[in-house]
């Protein structure tokens, strides 16, 4: 995608040909910052401070940082530490857990003067692979809103509703669930889209609206709790929303407040569709509510809030007492019962086993 006309991924390879350079998300949309990163712990740092985010790069980024990791000692227990390290960080987005076990299987076997070599090629592979796959989950979307636009006459504007940040910036190009939306515009569907904030990081105020704004895509910030409203009046066509980790039978746990969008859809017979690619699918889990690690995250997410001040400069400020707690719960689980359907890089299925597995073999 491309910023100020210039393209970008989110995640690239520095000119110098191993260190990793990165957007830093924190300082979006107000600075347009790029950081390297040259060692493990600041790939690790990168994560745990989302720095980066979305479940597909948290993989990418942590796949270079085992490449980065290996430059220092390439020996079987610095790979096993440097693997534990980086599962740390997120627990919830099992990207993480599907690229580092990618990293592992290719780099264990080898000597330890290949390893290094062979991690940057593999690193690259899942870059590629997910704009690959991102661009195919566009396509398949595209197809739904031409069905869903069609149904509406293609009369006024498409208007879709979205949660938390599934767009490029959350992948290492294209995005997931932004992904239909960037191709619905190319292809001259006239569509517009409410963002919610997505407190407490407000991704989709920070994140969404700087992409959708610097390709040129209509749309509208709205507080996290107005999409109901905005569902009861008929002014939203469809709810679309990423996915960190998807079960077996098509339960998807996504930023929290996703569930509440997913029930007031099911209440107004609104569809609502998830994106996500193949690696976010956790074959080992059926029950997401139950066996979905719930990641609670530091409290001064909640207590504090990050903007530009009168004086164009990014600052916090705090928004609740200082006698007061917060709880950061960062995700929830909406049920397979509640989403209309799953777009994947294979085509669009049911949420549940029988769907799923229609496009995909389970893994041994």
């Amino acid at each position: 995608m491309k910023v100020d006309g210039k393209p970008y991924r989110s995640i690239w390879l520095s000119a110098d040909g191993w260190s990793v350079d990165i957007i830093d998300q924190t300082r979006l949309p107000h600075e347009f910052r790029v950081v390297k990163l040259e060692t493990l712990d600041q790939a690790a740092h990168a994560i745990r401070a989302m720095l980066v985010r979305g479940a597909p790069l948290i993989g990418a980024t942590a796949a270079y940082g085992i490449c980065l990791g290996l430059r220092t000692d390439a020996s079987d227990s610095a790979l096993q530490e440097m693997c534990e390290t980086l599962i740390a960080t997120r627990p919830t987005a099992v990207n993480l857990r599907w690229a580092i076990r990618a990293m592992q299987e290719l780099l264990l076997p080898l000597p330890k003067e290949d390893r290094v070599s062979a991690a940057y090629v593999k690193a690259a592979q899942i870059c590629d692979e997910d704009v690959a796959i991102n661009s195919a989950i566009g396509d398949h979307g595209l197809d739904v809103f031409r069905q869903l636009w069609k149904a509406k006459a293609e009369q006024g504007k498409l208007n879709i509703l979205t949660h938390c940040n599934a767009g490029w910036l959350a992948t290492v190009d294209w995005g997931t669930a932004l992904s239909p939306i960037y191709k619905a515009h190319d292809a001259g569907i006239p569509v517009h889209v409410w963002v919610d904030e997505t407190r407490p990081r407000n991704q989709g105020a920070h994140l969404t609206c700087w992409e959708l704004g610097r390709h040129g895509v209509d749309h509208t910030l709205v507080v996290d709790n107005v999409g109901g409203h905005l569902m009861q009046h008929g002014l939203v066509d469809l709810c679309i929303t990423g996915t960190d980790r998807t079960t077996a039978a098509g339960d998807v746990c996504n930023k929290i407040g996703t569930y509440l969008k997913a029930l007031a859809a099911k209440d107004n017979n609104v569809p609502f569709y998830v994106a996500l690619p193949g690696p976010t699918i956790d074959w080992e889990i059926d029950d997401g509510v139950t066996d979905i690690p719930i990641e609670i995250r530091d409290s001064h997410e909640v207590d504090y809030i990050q903007g530009q001040n009168s004086a164009g400069e990014v600052s916090e400020v705090r928004i609740l007492p200082a006698s007061s707690t917060s709880a950061n719960y960062a995700f929830d689980v909406t049920p397979a019962r509640l989403v209309t359907g799953l777009i994947t890089e294979r085509g669009v299925c049911t949420a549940s086993k029988e769907g799923l597995a229609g496009l995909y073999a389970p893994a041994s």
